[in-house]
């Protein structure tokens, strides 16, 4: 009987040590999951390329006149990227009241600099209003095809 007993008490401790493993490494599982982080504002990075409306051969235009004029030294791709906007502020600062940092951004400040050019220049008959719609495209457009 008291081997029994022994037994029964034995084979009880050994599944109760054994179940409270399982529920710790259940915990310890569950704990070890990755908690996703929310992207941070610095790690959004601006639109690399903003061809505001042009199409490829368009913006390798505005990219040729940029290299004869303003200090271009990209690719001629048709990618108006942060350097092709560099150029362009550059411009844009000695021509149309750009007043913003020469960063290759495209912001409100750049836009509206464009608009005033394109207003003068080009066509454009819309507000100076930094808002980059089908009237400032159609001009920009104009402005590419013009400097084939």
């Amino acid at each position: 009987m008291r081997v029994l007993t022994r037994a029964l008490v034995s084979a009880t401790a050994v599944v109760g040590v054994a179940a409270g493993s399982l529920a710790g490494a259940g915990a310890s599982f569950a704990a070890s999951t990755p908690v996703s982080k929310p992207a941070a504002a610095q790690a959004v990075a601006p639109l690399a390329v903003n061809n505001l409306g042009l199409n490829t051969t368009q913006a390798m235009n505005m990219q040729r006149w940029l290299r004869g004029f303003y200090n271009y030294t990209g690719l001629i791709d048709g990618q108006l990227g942060t350097n092709s906007w560099k150029a362009f502020q550059r411009n844009l600062k000695e021509h149309w009241g750009y007043t913003g940092a020469i960063d290759g951004v495209v912001g409100t400040g750049t836009k509206k600099a464009l608009q005033r050019n394109l207003k003068a220049e080009w066509g454009y008959t819309g507000a100076i209003d930094g808002v980059f719609g089908s009237g400032s495209q159609a001009a920009f457009q104009r402005m590419a095809n013009a400097h084939a």
